[in-house]
């Protein structure tokens, strides 16, 4: 008996199917705290090896996934101009307000205050399948420099 450390077919196809459980479980989980272990428990893996799979699988960690998935909700709670941005950064399930700032700059390329301030009427007018691909956030920190706001 040979043994090798590449998994097989199957072993893979079975992963695949638990990496995709566990990228649908943040998408609808989004706002419930979350963290990289109880997705892990909940998928049957370690911690660590849902992390390399998931990265090799979707192009970033669970936990920038999930971060962009708050991200990209708290985009369109700001548009929406009834909540402050305190509000949405619990609402979203963040619970720090201060990673939520910074990953949402990191994302978009302004700040959660500044973006709500200039993109409150912004899609009015466009369809909802539409808004949402024009104003995706852009993922591992490629947002584009801005000027720095002098106010």
């Amino acid at each position: 008996m040979r043994v090798t450390s590449k998994p097989t077919t199957a072993q893979h196809l079975r992963d695949l199917a638990r990496l995709r459980r566990v990228r649908d479980r943040i998408d609808r989980e989004y706002a419930q705290p979350l963290d990289v272990e109880a997705l892990a428990r909940g998928a049957d893996m370690s911690a660590g090896h849902l992390s390399r799979q998931f990265r090799l699988a979707y192009g970033e960690s669970p936990y920038s996934y999930l971060m962009t998935r708050r991200v990209e909700r708290a985009m369109a709670m700001l548009r929406r101009g009834d909540l402050s941005v305190t509000e949405v950064c619990f609402e979203v399930g963040c619970a720090s307000l201060g990673t939520f700032s910074t990953r949402f700059t990191e994302l978009v390329g302004m700040s959660p205050g500044t973006y709500r301030r200039q993109q409150t009427h912004a899609t009015e007018g466009i369809p909802s399948c539409m808004a949402k691909q024009v104003t995706r956030p852009i993922r591992n920190r490629e947002a584009p420099p801005t000027e720095p706001e002098l106010d």
